[in-house]
């Protein structure tokens, strides 16, 4: 297997073409699904300050490794091997180093590795199996890295410095509580640090590295997201995203002297920023306007006080970074094209495609592009859902799949979903709804599914099928279900719910009881989860909306699939629910893989989840 994705891969980089025996003969065949998990991706950019070298992160040997490659061309230069892949990459401020984080078996117990990026040679930095590293920040001269980990207890995540040459570290916050490093200043005396008291709720503080004090920056009250801040050159000022004050995520500039905060350039009223990036220089910022779930970069001038027009891309952009020079790198996507590195020579007015990942011989022509509708729920709410239908689709039922997103504070993006172009291909339609408790359409919207209103969220599923079913495009007996972690608890709920709407269901990942999810999964989780799905302590409310509670209502045939390793999810969710199903004779199937985590992340087993899937779904629901 491995030699055969490395000839694809070397084929898209040469251009050349490779002859497909799915193409062969007089007429033309769907590939099968392991083609289409073969279809290649590039992301997770970031470009060197002299813009020479493109830094970037792709799975085709089979699981996510660092790469880079010459901007002008060549042939990229694989840096890191790690058998499980990698979680996290930092460059040092020269790109000389990157800071490595990789964990075993999908477990996210992360370990911190030192890359040199000429060579490859590798140094690991720390090696405490139960403990969770991550957000590593470089000081400015390159020599230190700040970083969080929960290695005293499991629980609360301090901040530490490293020496990483040395290898000493010494703990800079000792505070109770979910800490992350945001910012390193130029002049290497301070650091900014978040503090999640829950998913959307966030402070941001200040530390002295001098006298290690500690201030807090951003007192309010309610919950407010404070995200992506940035220092400007003189320390005086910060850059960041928040809903302070506003329903939807915003550019603003707080003042660190007197802690105000000013928004700035631009409202963006009617959508949430999602990204921010400041040049090295204080001098450029770039952000990512959500719009509908598509993302549009915006680019401005903070000397000239001007904006800079961005390229035209009908799509996803993300992570955005910058030469010194302001050149900007990016990663792209949309329904119908793959994620791959782009690098925007604004000066020259040059749009340059940097990567070129494989399609594996299947034609994007053929690839189709959602439409975004919006259907009532039981409230008289709109909900946006995308709407895929096959290209050949003149009416009448056909089966069809509800698609839901995890999180619950996440938010179905229309990028390039290989599963779901082989189902489309094979006649299959897809209804991907952004049901209450999404984000990307403001505050108000993603409160609504908050503790007690956790079964308004699951009524937004009912009316997404009978919508289905009351616009004509299919009827009970040939729609599914199917979600991953919070979605994978909707399609639990919904299978118990409502019975007799849905003939089968795939739970991945899945919550199955809250009570033994809140119990069993990481104690740095715990409080985050709590604040969303209700305390602990309320057991009779957790219970009640639990699916394991009402198992015995699931007629539908049920495939669970799950990692070992999950530490977010445990694999006790998914065994509950299994035997119950079995005791009562309900059509149940398990497919849990030893060396994964929450989700499936190796290509061998990605291969296995979509082969079972699509078997399952052509055996309940393809009539």
């Amino acid at each position: 297997m491995l030699k055969k994705i490395t000839l694809i891969f070397l084929a898209s980089l040469s251009c050349s073409f490779v002859f497909d025996p799915l193409y062969a003969g007089d007429s033309l065949r769907i590939p099968d699904i392991e083609t289409y998990m073969q279809i290649g991706s590039a992301s997770e950019p970031y470009i060197s300050p002299d813009g020479k070298t493109v830094y970037f992160t792709t799975w085709l040997t089979g699981v996510t490794q660092l790469y880079r490659v010459d901007r002008e061309g060549g042939w990229p230069y694989q840096l890191t091997f790690f058998k499980d892949g990698i979680d996290f990459y930092l460059l040092s401020p020269d790109c000389n180093r990157a800071i490595i984080g990789a964990s075993v078996g999908g477990s996210e117990q992360a370990q911190f590795y030192l890359v040199e990026t000429t060579t490859g040679s590798m140094t690991q930095l720390t090696d405490v199996k139960e403990a969770n590293f991550g957000s590593p920040e470089w000081s400015p001269d390159g020599s230190m890295i700040a970083f969080r980990s929960n290695e005293v207890n499991g629980r609360d995540f301090y901040i530490y410095v490293m020496d990483v040459e040395t290898r000493e570290k010494k703990p800079v916050v000792e505070k109770e509580g979910y800490h992350f490093v945001g910012d390193w200043s130029v002049d290497g005396r301070y650091i900014l640090i978040y503090h999640l008291v829950s998913n959307t709720n966030y402070n941001l503080y200040l530390l002295d590295i001098k006298d290690q004090k500690l201030t807090l920056l951003t007192s309010h009250k309610g919950d407010v997201i404070y995200n992506y801040a940035y220092f400007t050159p003189d320390a005086k000022s910060i850059y960041m995203i928040t809903n302070y004050k506003h329903e939807r995520m915003r550019l603003a500039r707080l003042d660190i002297a007197n802690k105000k905060i000013d928004f700035i350039i631009e409202k963006e009223a009617n959508w949430d920023i999602e990204e921010l990036n400041l040049s090295q220089d204080g001098r450029f910022l770039a952000w990512i306007v959500n719009e509908e779930g598509y993302a549009r970069m915006k680019l401005y001038d903070l000397d000239a006080k001007k904006y800079i027009t961005p390229p035209t891309l009908g799509g996803i952009v993300r992570s955005s970074t910058f030469s010194d020079n302001g050149i900007v790198c990016f990663s792209f996507s949309s329904p119908s094209k793959t994620a791959d590195i782009w690098v925007w020579d604004w000066h020259n007015k040059k749009l340059n495609k940097i990567t070129h990942s494989t399609y594996a011989g299947i034609d994007p022509a053929t690839f189709v592009e959602p439409e975004l509708i919006r259907y009532k729920s039981f409230d008289g709410l709109d909900i946006p859902a995308f709407l895929y239908l096959p290209s050949d689709y003149k009416g009448g039922k056909i089966p069809f799949i509800i698609n839901v997103h995890g999180g619950p504070e996440a938010q179905f993006r229309p990028g390039f979903i290989r599963h779901f172009q082989y189902l489309i291909k094979n006649g299959y339609g897809i209804l991907a709804p952004n049901i209450r408790g999404s984000r990307g359409y403001g505050k108000h919207y993603m409160n609504l599914d908050n503790y007690k209103k956790r079964l308004d969220s699951v009524k937004d599923i009912e009316y997404a099928a009978r919508w289905l079913i009351k616009s004509g495009y299919t009827d009970s007996t040939m729609l599914a279900i199917k979600g991953g972690s919070y979605g994978g608890y909707m399609t639990l709920a919904a299978l118990t719910t409502y019975p007799t709407l849905f003939a089968a269901g795939i739970d991945e990942v899945g919550i199955a009881n809250f009570v033994t999810f809140l119990e069993n999964t990481k104690p740095y989780r715990r409080a985050l989860r709590e604040s969303e799905y209700g305390p602990l302590k309320d057991k009779k409310f957790l219970t009640e909306i639990s699916p394991l509670t009402h198992a015995d209502n699931i007629e539908a045939p049920l495939l669970i699939i799950h990692g070992e390793n999950d530490s977010r999810v445990p694999v006790s969710e998914a065994r509950q629910i299994a035997e119950v199903i079995k005791n009562k004779g309900g059509i149940v199937d398990t497919l849990i893989f030893p060396d994964e985590g929450h989700g499936v992340g190796k290509l061998s087993n990605r291969l296995k989840v979509y082969r079972r899937m699509v078997d399952f779904f052509d055996k309940y629901i393809k009539k």
